[in-house]
């Protein structure tokens, strides 16, 4: 029997307002100042889709489980992450949430991809099911790398996202490797998949136009996932500066991982504490209303977000970045490379041109790297989860 867990509405009250500080807080690639900039830091994080454990949603699989309570907080980090990458892909990095306040079309069509059941792209029931293939029975833990390989292959069913989805293994970012699965001449699919809106698709974040389309549909929108180990039991502080420049890049999604005991979905930071959304509330699984419009408040943290000191944060890790465009890219390995300059700084991966040769290509041979790698290093473990089984190293 799990726990009795915290409801959203006790939670509202608990959770400390940010530090008077004069330190400045980055939020996926924003800078903002605590004392002039305080409601704009709010209204960012509130906007960001917030997935948490829900109760009572249809039973995945048919006959399995209806809650994903003390087993699912990696796979709705996942989710977050991802649906991060999806927001900047159709309503960009600037869109904000308002309370109350119509949203367009597109919005509602991003959160239904996560919406959870099973025909939803991205829905706990989709990741659960694919995490099968992965050697991850219903309601087992996952770790960072595990869930970033689901989603890698949902995202293949989503062609109204067309996103070319690219993890990054062995520490490395083969460049030539992600030009040559973006650079595709595969059509845009965004406005056949949603005609009525046609007028609204930006492709690759610019308003169509005469012969635009066939220019700019040579690049995919990317989003790299980058699994990395930055310790064997907790952080290499050598690593923390370079993690905290991760989140003052304008292409960050941001970071899963989280304690030892927990999975969280880290948004930026402020001094020496992360700053995250955390999936460990239990709320009811939402429905559709009659009119059809799906009630929406729930997916959004309206309190002052968590932190945590970097020191705690567990090593095992996947770092996300969305690259809207060749030129989101090329800027991201020019900030990449001189980061690798920063004094102080380790670099977390190598950034290379070409993959070496003692490298197997996975998305060339289609493999997901076995359980011989990250994934057996990883010591996330839920607390509220009786049945979690250490990982044999």
């Amino acid at each position: 029997v799990f726990p009795a867990t915290l409801t959203y509405d006790t939670l509202r009250f608990e959770y400390e307002d940010f530090p008077e500080t004069k330190e400045p807080v980055w939020i996926l690639g924003r800078k903002y100042s605590v004392f002039t900039e305080k409601e704009e830091i709010l209204l960012d994080v509130t906007s960001r889709l917030w997935f948490t454990y829900r109760k009572n949603f249809p039973a995945i699989g048919g006959t399995g489980p209806t809650s994903d309570t003390g087993w699912g907080c990696m796979l709705r980090c996942g989710q977050m992450i991802f649906a991060q990458a999806l927001v900047c892909r159709h309503l960009g990095r600037d869109w904000r949430w308002i309370k109350g306040k119509r949203q367009m079309d597109n919005y509602f069509n991003v959160l239904n991809a996560f919406i959870d059941k099973k025909d939803s792209y991205y829905s706990i029931h989709q990741i659960a099911q694919m995490g099968v293939g992965e050697g991850k029975s219903i309601g087992q833990w996952y770790g960072p790398n595990t869930v970033a390989q689901v989603l890698k292959k949902l995202a293949t069913f989503d062609t109204w996202s067309s996103l070319a989805v690219h993890i990054a293994m062995d520490n490395t970012v083969v460049m030539e490797e992600i030009r040559r699965l973006c650079q595709s001449n595969f059509p845009c699919a965004g406005a056949a998949a949603c005609p009525a809106l046609e007028s609204e698709v930006l492709y690759n974040g610019y308003p169509e136009e005469p012969g635009v389309r066939d220019r700019l549909v040579l690049w995919k929108p990317l989003v790299l996932l980058i699994p990395l180990r930055l310790g064997l039991t907790e952080i290499n502080e050598a690593y923390i500066e370079t993690l905290k420049h991760c989140f003052m890049m304008p292409q960050s999604l941001g970071v899963i991982g989280g304690k030892p005991n927990s999975a969280h979905y880290f948004i930026g930071y402020v001094g020496e504490e992360l700053i995250y959304l955390d999936p460990h509330t239990t709320q009811p699984a939402v429905e559709p209303g009659d009119s059809g419009c799906l009630p929406d408040e729930s997916f959004h943290c309206q309190h002052p977000p968590c932190r945590m000191s970097i020191a705690e944060l567990d090593p095992s890790i996947a770092v996300g970045f969305f690259c809207n465009t060749e030129a989101d890219f090329n800027d991201w390995c020019q900030q990449i490379k001189k980061l690798a300059l920063v004094r102080g700084a380790l670099p977390m991966f190598e950034l290379v041109e070409r993959q070496p040769s003692h490298f197997s290509n996975p998305d060339v041979l289609n493999l997901t790297p076995d359980s011989s790698d990250a994934d057996r290093l990883e010591r996330f473990f839920d607390s509220e989860d009786e049945d979690f089984e250490i990982l044999s190293l």
